[in-house]
């Protein structure tokens, strides 16, 4: 008999009446029970020996902070692998839904990057301001060379559209062009010809 099923015989010893998948089932309530309250008592040791070493060190808000939640992450997330693996789930089959899921994550990062470049360039042109609304602006190639230019009508998630004024139609300009490039501002329409 294994020592992980001695208490479990022990109990039908003293139980005989009782069925053996109840047993199984309150073995593994309790064990779950017991993962809980030792993680639970791994982060509050954790944010404890934290905190003193911020009172002892005075450690930087940002340090102490990223240090709580690392902490926290990581008895969490050894927690649930303790769970599992104590209501049967294989380690290996952990791993590779881990991999599997992984694998697909970056897949799809890589994907959508440039959507996702434009959409955080929107977040950082509507915060930083380079430009605003109805400002004409000039997106320089190089020194020698005229860029797009024009008056700024609309600021969306992935593009910023300008409106030319000589030909009337408008230019689509990704976001995350503007921070690759000079771009030239003018707030006053009559003193920047935007054509």
């Amino acid at each position: 008999m294994s020592p992980t099923h001695a208490p479990l015989a022990m109990i039908h010893s003293l139980f005989p009446r009782l069925d053996p998948r109840l047993l199984g089932l309150a073995e593994a309530s309790a064990q779950i029970v017991l993962i809980i309250v030792l993680a639970l008592l791994a982060r509050l040791l954790s944010r404890r020996l934290i905190q003193r070493l911020d009172r002892r060190y005075g450690l930087p808000a940002e340090i102490a902070v990223g240090a709580r939640r690392t902490s926290g992450f990581i008895i969490g997330f050894a927690a649930l692998l303790a769970i599992l693996h104590s209501l049967g789930v294989s380690p290996t089959l952990l791993w590779t839904a881990f991999t599997g899921f992984a694998a697909v994550g970056a897949v799809a990062f890589f994907a959508a990057w440039s959507v996702l470049s434009n959409i955080f360039c929107m977040f950082l042109i509507v915060t930083t301001r380079p430009f605003r609304l109805h400002d004409h602006i000039e997106l320089l190639e190089n020194g020698e060379k005229p860029g797009l230019k024009g008056k700024v009508v609309d600021i969306n998630l992935i593009y910023t559209t300008l409106q030319e004024a000589d030909e009337g139609s408008v230019l689509q300009i990704p976001n995350s062009l503007f921070f690759q490039r000079t771009t030239r501002r003018r707030r006053d329409p009559d003193g920047f010809n935007a054509g």
